[in-house]
């Protein structure tokens, strides 16, 4: 390694540190302090470490509202991530597999979600319409119809390396195409299905604005909208405010921590391979 790449690399290590360890290590000081000492807004050292009685205090708050938003976030985002792996696998492997004039179209619809700005009005009428509006189902199809574009992306990226003569022998031995997908190609996406949940799961699971415009009303609470409630709430209790962005941040950053080799690996298989 010369000495350039080292002193790049140096540099990049610095960059993320100062972007994301600093705010977490202010967010973390912050909310083991008094509210007086938190509003001070610094690095030092709490005078009188109060963590387990903000803890208590935050999640006792609006009866237990960040346990419930904890549960409506869960819900959304593994019923959005079980619609967006079967799903987006299964568009994937057509528009791969079948290409026609068909197909492609299909697949630029599935990337319009990637380009085209959200319509929030006319989806609001949508679900409306069909009885989903201020329900986890409706908010559950938005995030797979959100997330469907980089999923089917990926999906028909690596399922571009898998070779064709595995379908052909399949149904040589008599295999049905549901068969096909499911018991061969199926079990051969893996490593991208692991960097699709990982990603996509936490951008669900962080998502504000559109449960902000498609849930409305205290029982649909999901985790960050508890932000929205807490500095309103609490503007002179920073320290709780503090607790609560500690809270909602430490079980995706736990996801990605333990997972970020696999999201690497399933962004680079196809590459890789191809």
């Amino acid at each position: 390694m010369t000495r350039r790449q080292t002193l790049l690399g140096l540099l990049a290590l610095g960059g993320a540190f100062v972007i994301f360890v600093i705010p977490f290590l202010f967010v973390l000081l912050n909310a083991m302090k008094t509210a007086q000492d938190a509003s001070q807004l610094d690095f030092s050292l709490p005078e009188r470490w109060v963590f387990w009685q903000n803890l208590v205090t935050t999640i006792q708050t609006r009866d237990y509202a960040l346990l419930l938003a904890y549960w409506n976030s869960i819900v959304i985002t593994v019923g959005a991530m079980t619609l967006l792996v079967i799903t987006g696998a299964m568009v994937g492997y057509i528009v791969q597999r079948r290409p026609s004039p068909v197909t492609r179209i299909v697949y630029m619809v599935a990337l319009s979600g990637l380009m085209i700005p959200p319509a929030v009005v006319p989806t609001i009428w949508l679900l409306q319409s069909i009885g989903l509006f201020k329900t986890l189902n409706g908010m559950i199809l938005i995030q797979c119809a959100y997330g469907m574009g980089f999923t089917v992306l990926l999906y028909r990226s690596f399922i571009a390396t898998i070779p064709r003569e595995l379908d052909e022998a399949a149904i040589i031995d008599g295999a049905k195409p549901w068969q096909v997908f499911f018991k061969v190609v199926l079990p051969l996406l893996k490593p991208v299905t692991l960097t699709i949940i990982v990603v996509q799961s936490i951008t669900i699971f962080n998502d504000f604005t559109h449960p902000l415009y498609y849930l409305p009303g205290r029982e649909n609470i999901t985790v960050q909208l508890t932000l929205y409630n807490f500095q309103s709430q609490f503007v002179t209790q920073m320290n709780l405010l503090f607790m609560n962005i500690l809270l909602i941040t430490i079980p995706p950053l736990i996801v990605f921590i333990f997972f970020n080799r696999q999201i690497v690996a399933g962004m680079t298989s196809g590459a890789v391979k191809g």
